[in-house]
């Protein structure tokens, strides 16, 4: 009863937070993408805290308190790029179904594998980022201008810097692709990593309806995944909307096969005495392109669904994870 009562005070104190998050976003240039990514967490909390209700009860304040202090379209961009997916992802987490009618056993419960939330997000900022490029009107007119902008002030910063019209030209189309595909990649990491800090916030808490999982153990992409990377990269080669559309999806999709391969490495080297120096230098060397290819290629090659498994009510069986290949 008394988290029942609990649920719209939580609800709209996280649609709040949310908001003041965003808002502070536009203040704070040098941890604008943190802040704004950190809008999602209280919506997750708030999710796979108290439910759906108390999720939906937030995204709606938050929308109000956006269109009313700023704008419609600034609640809009609000809820595609943070508030929606964290209600959906929160949504998905606290699903669970009989373990029986996947083969397992009667006393079980076997909850949504990470590797389909993981999926379903890259979908969703994949559909976010089309749809702010639509409405900016992303394209080679305006990537265009950014380059020129650019390009001006470089030269007002290195004088003896001369760049060819070939040069302009060659960066142009390069960025045209690179903007959405590095956009995407960062925003799925980012909201990953709220997810991941919301479920350990809610389960320290012991109001998590969800148990909390190993994420070495746990974190990797659907295989069905590996087919929507590949249409990207052959979409890139189109020219055009295509093209752009292309890059959007290698950049989400490619986040969440980096973030598995990070997870593989996480996993087998567990309980190695060169565990911290190899960590250290796989995360440091992913600032470089290659390593980042060797990482990504490590999570295309470990695709699984790992499912977790909790008793049922009334069992006194301990969690456990089941992976299903």
């Amino acid at each position: 009863m008394n988290k029942t009562q609990t649920v719209l005070p939580t609800g709209i104190l996280a649609g709040v937070v949310a908001t003041l998050l965003v808002m502070g976003a536009g203040t704070q240039s040098s941890f604008a993408a943190v802040l704004y990514a950190a809008s999602a967490l209280p919506i997750f909390i708030a999710g796979l805290g108290w439910g759906n209700r108390a999720a939906i009860t937030g995204i709606v304040t938050s929308g109000i308190l956006g269109a009313v202090l700023i704008s419609p379209i600034f609640a809009v961009t609000m809820a595609i790029f943070t508030l929606i997916p964290a209600g959906w992802l929160s949504h998905l987490a606290n699903l669970a179904r009989p373990a029986s009618e996947l083969g397992g056993p009667d006393n079980l419960l076997a909850w949504y594998p990470i590797s389909d939330i993981l999926l379903h997000l890259c979908g969703l900022v994949t559909i976010a980022v089309i749809a702010l490029g639509v409405a900016i009107g992303y394209g080679p007119e305006l990537v265009g201008q950014i380059v020129d902008v650019l390009g001006s002030a470089l030269q007002t910063q290195e004088p003896g810097l001369s760049l060819t019209a070939a040069d302009i030209g060659q960066l142009k189309s390069t960025m045209l692709l690179t903007l959405p595909m590095v956009q995407g990649g960062i925003w799925v990491i980012l909201l990953f990593a709220a997810f991941y800090f919301a479920m350990r916030i809610v389960s320290r808490s012991g109001r998590a309806l969800r148990p909390r999982e190993d994420m070495p153990s746990a974190l990797r992409m659907n295989r069905h995944a590996i087919y929507i990377f590949l249409a990207g990269i052959v979409m890139t080669f189109l020219g055009g909307v295509p093209a752009m559309i292309g890059a959007t999806i290698c950049g989400t999709f490619g986040a969440g096969f980096l973030m598995s391969g990070f997870a593989a490495i996480h996993f087998r080297s567990q309980g190695k005495d060169w565990r911290l120096p190899v960590l250290v230098l796989a995360y440091l060397s992913s600032m470089l392109v290659i390593p980042a290819f060797a990482i990504l290629a490590l999570g295309l090659t470990d695709t699984r669904r790992t499912i977790a498994l909790t008793p049922a009510k009334g069992s006194t069986d301990q969690n456990t994870t089941n992976p299903d290949n």
